[in-house]
């Protein structure tokens, strides 16, 4: 990211300083002075849309919260856990990798990204030890590294919550469109995955000694969720498969039906979760409250995030590079129903979350785009079910000190290309009339 921001900054410099210095310039307001107003525009414009954030982020976040504390993470890890099994033969039944799987991509299904991250640095330490090549991703890493960055995601909590920020009239609209794209891309990423393994094979000779000690200070503050890791244990398979099966239909629904069901969404998950818990014995205001607190705290957080992408992409904007390079691909592409603005948010969402998700804002607060439009609702849907595939593939396998990755990145990108069509493709049919 370092370098995509000075790159960014450094392009829309000399951008200006060419048209300021050649005089080509309508009369009024020079390159430069545009691109200063432009500057202090967003930086302020980012802070008021953080502020807006706050009081979304923290309801959504006190409801999962409540979930949390209920025990869903539990409930769903036991769920899939039959279908992992087949997916991971490698692993043996009951090994602490398949626990700290299972808890990783539960926490990815409801959105619960901070969760999901020690659990996946715990599962890559497990995978690892089993690891007969060390410093080489094995199938199993591959595999679990591509699922991971292809997830199905039920509740696209921050997206929703930036889109009622931004005065959407429908923000759970994308629940339907997220799902959708994300069963599809963790398909492909899937059969990806197990075709590519073939082209990259495992080396028989280890080249360097791999180390699985390299993060435990990391996961250290996650202890009670390791002690979640070995008390996972499976339904019936049956169980897995019916519920994968249900998945699957409602599919169908999300075409035909999801502009009826989206606003059911957020009352139904408002009552669902709190019903869910109380039924738990969850103490459900203190642990809304507790959740709504760090909602609070993150909505802070990304305001030195917001502001350092949003002044950067307008300063990009105001000096004209964005308009000559996305706008001839958009005129390319629009006709199949994608934007220059998704092609954009496809490249950053690959490189970046933090970016994707700042260049998202700045987008559905553009008067003459805005949430509700089709473009809103194909960037939404493109931020909800892509990952950051080269960060999560930095961490991941950084934590275990893997250098090889094998087929992992190609796999990946696959799935990022797969969910982006997807998302276009539901999209167009849900939306493509606004």
């Amino acid at each position: 990211m370092n370098g995509i921001f000075v790159g960014i900054v450094l392009a829309a410099f000399a951008a200006a300083a060419i048209r300021q210095l050649s005089g080509d310039y309508a009369v009024g307001a020079t390159p430069m002075e545009a691109l200063s107003r432009a500057m202090v525009d967003s930086a302020a414009a980012s802070v008021t849309l953080a502020i807006g954030l706050v009081g979304v982020m923290a309801l959504f976040l006190g409801v999962m919260k409540i979930a949390e504390k209920g025990g869903l993470l539990v409930v769903i890890a036991r769920t899939v856990q039959p279908l992992m099994v087949k997916l991971f033969p490698d692993v043996p039944r009951g090994h602490p990798a398949m626990g700290a799987m299972v808890l990783n991509i539960s926490a990815n299904v409801l959105g619960l990204g901070n969760a999901a991250t020690p659990f996946g640095i715990r599962a890559m330490q497990e995978l690892d030890r089993l690891n007969p090549v060390k410093g080489t991703a094995s199938d199993s890493m591959a595999m679990f590294l591509v699922i991971n960055t292809a997830s199905v995601t039920l509740l696209p909590t921050g997206v929703i919550a930036l889109r009622a920020a931004s005065g959407s009239a429908d923000p759970a609209g994308i629940v339907s469109t997220t799902l959708f794209a994300t069963i599809v891309s963790t398909a492909v990423a899937i059969v990806a995955a197990l075709l590519l393994r073939r082209v990259w094979p495992l080396p028989a000779i280890s080249p360097t000694a791999g180390s699985v000690g390299a993060v435990e200070a990391e996961t250290e503050a996650g202890t009670n969720g390791q002690l979640a890791v070995a008390e996972v244990a499976g339904y019936p398979a049956w169980i897995g498969w019916a519920t994968l099966d249900g998945g699957v239909a409602i599919i169908p629904l999300t075409i035909f039906y999801g502009q009826a069901i989206g606003p059911w969404i957020m009352p139904g998950i408002m009552a669902g979760m709190l019903l869910f818990g109380w039924r738990r014995g969850v103490a459900v205001y203190d642990a809304f409250i507790e959740g709504a607190k760090e909602g609070f705290e993150i909505a802070v957080r990304i305001i030195p995030y917001l502001v350092a992408i949003l002044v950067a992409i307008a300063m990009l904007r105001e000096s004209g590079v964005m308009a000559a390079v996305i706008d001839p691909l958009g005129l390319l592409t629009a006709p199949v129903g994608v934007p220059a603005e998704a092609l954009t948010m496809g490249f950053l969402r690959s490189l970046s979350g933090s970016g994707a998700y700042a260049y998202l804002a700045s987008v559905l607060q553009d008067p003459a785009i805005g949430p509700d439009s089709y473009t809103g609702y194909l960037l939404s849907t493109i931020q909800g079910s892509t990952e950051t595939t080269f960060y999560v593939l930095a961490v991941y396998f950084g934590a275990v000190q893997v250098k090889n990755v094998r087929h992992a990145l190609a796999a990946g990108l696959i799935a990022d290309v797969a969910s982006v069509a997807a998302a276009v493709a539901i999209c167009w049919i849900l939306f493509g009339h606004l």
